[in-house]
């Protein structure tokens, strides 16, 4: 009786040690991908869009959303220091920020057409020069091509006292559609948007 205790305790001790070692093979070989230091964000207009249709609040349709990631300041000189004046910029970090509309809009008498488009900015001491160009699911500005421009717009400059330690983007409500408004340090841009 023994012998046979014995026995099978040595297969179970066997088949433990085996699915131990594949499952420590496996861990090892794909790891856990570390958390960015540049965390993508979402921003939607309206505000809060997901949350407001699952409760039923929603007052009026979807009608753009950014996706980006944000850097942070740690500490650094940021405009004219790690984003260059008079250069393109990826408004973000990491991947190419990407904004879609879901219907038609006007950005500074410009009709942009409902559909999805990366989102670049070329950044001075008095403006933002804001891009919207065709070429999707690129890292950064490196392939940036501006024969892909939709639209360039200029946005002026405010200054604030308060600093922004994260890069931001959100939405809100203006006159005639919403707004984009961006930032970082102590600046940042308006863009006004029009659904008309």
């Amino acid at each position: 009786m023994f012998y046979l205790y014995n026995k099978k305790m040595k297969k179970l001790l066997l088949i433990c040690s085996v699915a131990l070692f594949c499952t420590v093979t496996i861990f090892a070989q794909s790891p856990i991908p570390a958390l960015a230091k540049s965390p993508m964000f979402m921003s939607t207009y309206p505000a809060g869009f997901g949350i407001l249709k699952i409760q039923d609040k929603v007052t009026e349709p979807l009608a753009a959303r950014i996706i980006y990631s944000r850097p942070q300041k740690n500490n650094r000189a940021i405009f004219g220091g790690l984003v260059e004046y008079n250069k393109v910029w990826r408004f973000g970090a990491n991947e190419n920020t990407e904004i879609e509309f879901f219907t038609d809009v006007t950005i500074n008498n410009i009709k942009v057409k409902k559909g999805r488009y990366s989102m670049f900015a070329i950044p001075t001491k008095e403006k933002w020069t804001l891009i919207i160009n065709k070429d999707l699911n690129s890292w950064g500005e490196y392939k940036y091509e501006q024969s892909k421009d939709v639209l360039r717009v200029d946005a002026p400059v405010q200054t604030s006292t308060e600093i922004a330690e994260v890069f931001y983007i959100y939405f809100d409500k203006a006159k005639n559609g919403f707004a984009l408004n961006a930032g970082w340090d102590n600046v940042k841009i308006i863009l006004p948007i029009s659904m008309k």
